[in-house]
């Protein structure tokens, strides 16, 4: 594992395919678009010479063209009568709640335009998911979303809507059939405290939870085995041996971004330098994004989860229970884990991502064997969120069909599209008397109802929620509801006859059943957003589960599921949209995927060598079949992905969600099957080839790295040994010769140090840089032509293990028996800021400067779109900005109509087209910080800015600050004796450090 491994993007790049090759020939791999340009002018290629530089003015060739058109400009209106707490060019913050999590939402003259965590929270204090930062632009969906109640689908008034479902509850009622409200799981107590006031109105009414993504396996083992039907919570940040068989949970399992933030304390430079650090192995179907930062990982069959569960309890105690793993290479790993669990007991944690409670059980027994319970378990703090049950909701589908249920509400719940059997589901919905939704828009289910009640979003309303026991976080508004919405608490309040405005109804709940024996009062509680109330520790448990029991029916169970000459198909949750309620969300679907980089897509993952042998090339797509089931994708050959199976995300191919979701991807809901009450995301199909041509949006291979040395890691025992090893300085053993003057920095200079350890790779930092720096969506058709904005990236490399080896520049790797075992590094890349800056030697009109503090400035009246500073940059972090995203009806981004404005940041410049951008550092957030010490008369403390990358990281593997400043933090990072700055040969003196990745293998 050492600097001369051979690291590659993609599959293009390594095997070095005739189309890589040729658009990595030219100076730059973009077409200029000369014929959509001039006709947006009005203008074509034979447009008379005299018109023709009338467009072109001073400027240097066709690229001059994108920046003839004036930036937009807009009237500002003054206040008649300024809100007291609005300061014009001041931001004000609300604490608030998304999803558990407690956040404070950024507002500017009553407009909320970013969310970022609450620091002085519990629980998840640093950072946020992608979907969490995205979350603002979901309030500016004017476009796709209800702006009145509707009955029939003809918008009414909420006093006619009030009359028409109170009418129908108690005609149910009267009529002896019962009430059902149907949602997500709710753990808020305010809403929970509604629907208990709306059930004794309506007697009989019956709350059902249904998750598309389940976890009722884990409910029902640990029912079984210690009594209690919870989901626990687990601590990594205690955990020194990590075992995970199919938990992608750094991602989308349970809590990734509070796993993350506890795991990476065991991983990053501070744990390190103590010579500390946590070891992960890793058994998974397809690469997943817990996979890619595992220490060890091994590619299995989803038949073959089981095995793994046998064959470790069976090392761990000595048991000898049948049907454990036959793999070579998995028996292998099995028995160097069960040795480091057991030499960590109370001091290790094992996961498990199936939904089957027979290896749920396994697991609990495996954990309660080497002391997790009461240390990396938690069973009395236990997780609220994932409450839902396949087998009520199916009970419910059979008593409507029995003409029992006389009214449905649906609440977030939209099973038509994300139930594996949607027929079922409309079936059952067409026999009630009356249904409702309180969708925001008329989605697949919504418009299969008789009326829909559209909710205002968490931004508009007040409200709370509790995703763990003992900790509760306050929602409240931070703007007016845009368009006549109302909350959901509030409609069933209404339909109860309870009157109350919904802020005193919400205090009252806090102040009657939270707040006692607080040390906050209300006032408290809407400032700093949280109360706890938890236990500070957790307890032991007993394990009374039936192991030999559940290995049998786990064994039969995988046998069901073994293909044969067939794949077995595994279904995940991507890390953007999740389970499809965020697809009409621009920025989470040009978020590239953590491992392929795809965009705007669902695809099916094979592995590369099962791609070779069916005949797939590149744009190939195939079809997937399950008895009647039927979807055509796009394939997509993937490193790691185990042979003989496929992968295929959920929550794409949504019909009625919006412009941008609607149609992206294909659904593959369908292809989960119920087994024993719960949902199992396995299957077995039959691929074949088909006839279609489709190219995926990827980013990832846009650029080549030419055999650099842009990586560099090496493993735990060598670093004990030597903390400087792979890394190094390269001054230390080449001469250096400087073109650029000296010139001190004797105020501040601002630097980055990323940590490769910390780094999940996860892309919430960046979905806040787009937030906060108001970089457009662009579509997936730019995508595909290299044109995507973001001014941050997240490089994901390859590199190969395979027997033992690590395959260096000189093997054949294109020989290898398969791809399954490969290990990858993920390298955040943004503008380096260089001291010797190579961009703004060649920019013909000083676009590109540099600062006193050490920033590489971009002045955009000046840039006139050469992309000389794009060519000479050999981080390939500059973007060119082809069109006018603002109105043109191409893209279908936040940018064109005049609601989704509203999330722009005024603080940061809105680019027209024409010039180049990248990463600024956020000067923005540099000059109000200095600006607010400035007024307090006092200095920059460390950690006062911060860029909203770093603020967005959960990892805290971006660390920022001054590093004239020995004692910031950055400081600190850059004294690491794993520092290394990416292609410090050319001497472009980068002010961003990289700490050399370290992985705790077996090997080692």
């Amino acid at each position: 594992m050492d600097s001369n491994k051979k690291y590659w993007k993609g599959l293009e790049e390594l095997n070095q395919t005739p189309a890589f090759v040729q658009s990595s020939k030219g100076e730059f791999s973009e077409s200029i678009p000369v014929e959509d340009v001039l006709n947006e002018e009005g203008l074509s290629t034979k447009t008379p010479r005299r018109d023709f530089l009338k467009v072109l003015g001073f400027g240097l060739g066709a690229v001059s063209l994108a920046a003839c058109q004036n930036t937009p400009v807009h009237k500002a209106v003054p206040y008649l009568i300024k809100p007291e707490e609005v300061t014009p060019g001041v931001p004000n913050y609300y604490a608030s709640s998304f999803n558990g999590q407690s956040v404070l939402v950024r507002t500017r003259e009553g407009r909320p335009i970013l969310v970022e965590a609450n620091p002085n929270s519990v629980g998840l204090t640093q950072g946020t998911e992608s979907a969490t930062v995205a979350s603002v632009l979901d309030l500016y969906d004017m476009t796709n979303k209800l702006q009145n109640p509707q009955i029939g689908g003809r918008d009414v008034e909420w006093a006619k809507l009030d009359a028409k479902v109170t009418e129908a509850l108690n005609k149910s009622v009267q009529a002896g059939k019962r009430v059902a409200i149907v949602s997500r799981t709710i753990n808020s107590p305010t809403s929970l405290a509604a629907i208990a006031e709306f059930t004794n109105k309506y007697p009989g009414t019956i709350h059902v939870q249904l998750d598309p993504i389940s976890y009722a396996g884990i409910r029902a083992a640990n029912e079984a085995s210690f009594g209690q039907a919870v989901v626990p919570s687990y601590n990594f940040e205690q955990a020194q041996v990590v075992l995970s068989v199919g938990a992608d949970f750094l991602g989308t399992w349970l809590d990734g971004e509070q796993h993350t933030q506890d795991y990476i304390k065991n991983r990053n430079y501070k744990s390190l330098e103590a010579g500390r650090m946590s070891r992960h192995i890793q058994f998974e179907t397809g690469l997943s994004m817990t996979g890619t930062n595992a220490d060890v990982r091994i590619a299995i069959k989803p038949s073959e989860e089981a095995g793994v569960l046998i064959s470790l309890y069976n090392e761990i105690t000595g048991s000898s229970l049948a049907g454990g793993i036959q793999q070579a290479n998995a028996a292998t790993a099995i028995k160097l884990a069960a040795q480091e669990l057991l030499k960590n007991r109370g001091q290790a944690v094992v996961v498990a991502g199936s939904n089957d409670v027979n290896i749920q059980t396994l697991t609990n027994a495996i954990n309660s064997a080497i002391g997790a319970y009461g240390t990396t378990i938690d069973l009395v703090n236990y997780s609220k969120k994932h409450q839902g049950s396949e087998s009520d909701f199916a009970s419910l589908l059979g008593m409507a069909n029995a003409g029992q249920i006389g009214a449905a509400i649906l609440w977030n719940s939209n099973p038509v599209y994300d139930y594996y059997d949607s027929a079922a589901v409309k079936q059952a919905l067409a026999k009630i008397d009356f249904t409702v939704s309180f969708s925001d828009r008329a989605d697949e289910t919504a418009s299969e109802l008789k009326a829909i009640a559209p909710a205002s979003t968490f931004l508009e309303s007040w409200g709370d929620e509790s995703a763990k026991v003992g900790y509760y976080t306050i929602v409240q508004p931070t703007i007016n509801p845009v368009f006549n919405t109302r909350q959901a608490e509030v409609s069933l309040l209404t339909w109860a006859g309870n009157n109350t405005d919904i802020y005193t109804y919400v205090r009252n709940i806090w102040e009657s059943q939270i707040l006692p024996g607080s040390t906050k009062n209300w006032t408290d509680i809407l400032q700093t957003g949280f109360e706890y109330k938890g236990n500070t520790t957790g307890t032991s448990a007993t394990f009374a589960g039936n192991v030999s029991a559940a290995a049998t029916a786990a064994s039969t169970a995988a046998q069901s599921i073994k293909a044969g000459d067939d794949f077995e198909l595994s279904l995940y949750q991507p890390a953007n949209i999740r389970d499809g309620r965020y697809a009409n969300n621009a920025y989470l679907q040009e978020l590239p995927d953590p491992v392929s980089k795809v965009t705007w897509d669902n695809y099916i993952a094979l592995n590369p060598k099962d791609a070779e042998r069916l005949g797939f090339g590149e744009k190939s797509t195939a079809t997937v079949k399950a008895g009647d089931l039927e979807i055509e994708l796009p394939v997509l050959a993937q490193p790691g992905q185990a042979l003989g199976t496929a992968s295929v995300a959920l929550g794409y191919g949504r019909t009625k969600v919006g412009k941008a979701g609607n149609s992206v991807g294909v659904n593959a809901f369908p292809f989960a099957q119920v087994k024993a009450g719960t949902i199992q995301f396995v299957n077995k199909v039959a691929i074949s080839k088909a006839s279609r041509i489709y190219e995926l949006a990827q980013t990832q291979t846009h650029h080549t790295i030419e055999g650099r040395n842009i990586i560099r890691e090496t493993t735990f025992t060598k670093f004990l040994q030597n903390p400087a090893s792979e890394a190094g300085k390269f001054s230390d053993d080449h001469k250096t010769y400087d073109l650029w003057n000296k010139f001190e920095q004797p105020g501040h200079k601002w630097v980055m140090a990323i940590d490769l350890n910390a780094c999940t790779g996860c892309g919430s930092c960046i979905v806040a840089c787009n937030v906060e720096n108001n970089i457009p969506v662009v579509g997936r058709d730019e995508v595909r032509r290299r044109r995507e904005m973001h001014w941050l990236r997240i490089d994901r490399y390859y590199t190969i293990e395979e027997g033992g080896k690590g395959y260096t520049k000189e093997d054949d790797i294109a020989n290898l028996a398969s791809y399954e075992n490969v290990s990858v590094v993920h390298q955040p890349m943004m503008c380096q800021h260089c001291e010797h800056a190579p961009c703004e030697t060649v920019c013909p009109v000083l676009a590109t400067v540099h600062s006193s503090e050490g920033l590489n400035h971009m002045a955009y009246n000046r840039c006139f779109g050469t992309r000389y500073c794009a060519n000479n940059c050999p981080y390939k972090v500059r973007r060119f900005n082809w069109f006018n995203y603002w109105n043109d009806s191409r893209f279908d981004n936040y940018l064109n109509n005049e609601f989704t404005q509203l999330v722009l940041n005024p603080d940061v410049t809105t680019r027209s087209r024409g010039v180049m951008e990248k990463c600024s550092m956020c000067i923005q957030r540099i000059q109000a910080g200095k600006l607010h010490a400035k007024m307090e008369g006092r200095k920059v403390q460390d950690g006062e800015i911060q860029m909203a990358c770093s603020s967005a990281c959960s990892a805290n593997a971006m660390i920022f600050g001054d590093a004239n400043d020995p004692n910031s933090e950055v400081s600190k990072a850059l004294r690491s004796e794993r520092i290394y700055y990416v292609l410090e040969e050319i001497n472009v003196q980068p002010n961003v450090g990289y700490m050399t990745k370290v992985r705790n293998t077996f090997e080692a």
